[in-house]
């Protein structure tokens, strides 16, 4: 495999008493889609804030492009280019996308919005993922359907460039069909060269889109970067639940 975008060595975060990571490795490539799993309790969220600058780890080494990084705030996670969607996407429904893609980075011109160039580099980001089911970018978020919400929340990941988007659990309250519109674009998203973190409890969506998985257990890589052609279903559970182990993993 190439250089990895992102990679985690050994990384170990703890609240008070209770070790919650312990030691846990995570590689993330360009182009790629790498699953991220495990039961409630394993440990993905307080992993993923550690990636984004939330919550930093305690111990461990974070590089970036095969260069040490740190990753103590969210700015810092933000200028490297990691974006995170999480499920409750964070949007604001009384705002249209073109508000909500740039809320919070918004483009100024003379001391105003300058709603020409965020309108157009909006439609081009979403031109750019093949996303033909929103209408116009004018369009309110409370409009728009479960499905496109997604695409929304997405699309303003990558509007500056973003080099890892880690989407935590993005089918969870879908419907088949929007579900697949997503997973559609969660491939043109790696498609595109974007190194993307797929969070899921849905196995189902994990072998249709990922190219890797990773199973936390109990704060313990068990299967890193399992290559997806190489596992099945069976064996996956069997990581999840702690009754299997894998030869590449940690345990």
């Amino acid at each position: 495999m190439d250089v990895p975008v992102i990679e985690l060595t050994g990384v170990r975060k703890s609240f008070g008493p209770v070790d919650v990571l312990k030691g846990v490795n995570l590689a993330a490539y360009a182009g790629k889609v790498t699953a991220l799993v495990g039961d409630n309790g394993a440990g993905k969220s307080t992993l993923i804030k550690g990636l984004a600058g939330v919550q930093p780890y305690d111990e461990g080494v974070v590089t970036f492009e095969g260069k040490p990084v740190t990753l103590h705030t969210p700015r810092e996670a933000a200028a490297l280019g990691i974006e995170v969607v999480y499920q409750d996407l964070a949007l604001c429904e009384n705002l249209d996308i073109v508000q909500n893609m740039f809320l919070g980075r918004e483009e100024i011109s003379n001391g105003t919005l300058n709603e020409g160039t965020m309108e157009r580099e909006a439609a081009e980001t979403l031109r750019s993922l093949s996303v033909r089911t929103v209408s116009s970018v004018r369009q309110k978020v409370s409009s728009l359907s479960g499905g496109q919400r997604q695409t929304v929340a997405i699309a303003r990941s990558v509007l500056k460039k973003a080099k890892v988007v880690i989407l935590d659990e993005p089918t969870a309250a879908l419907g088949v069909a929007q579900t697949e519109q997503v997973l559609a674009l969660v491939r043109r998203l790696a498609e595109s060269g974007v190194a993307v973190i797929l969070i899921s409890h849905n196995l189902v969506d994990v072998f249709e889109v990922a190219d890797y998985v990773s199973v936390l257990y109990l704060g313990q890589m068990v299967a890193a970067s399992v290559p997806i052609a190489e596992t099945n279903n069976e064996d996956v559970i069997g990581y999840i639940t702690g009754t299997k182990s894998y030869n590449g993993g940690q345990k």
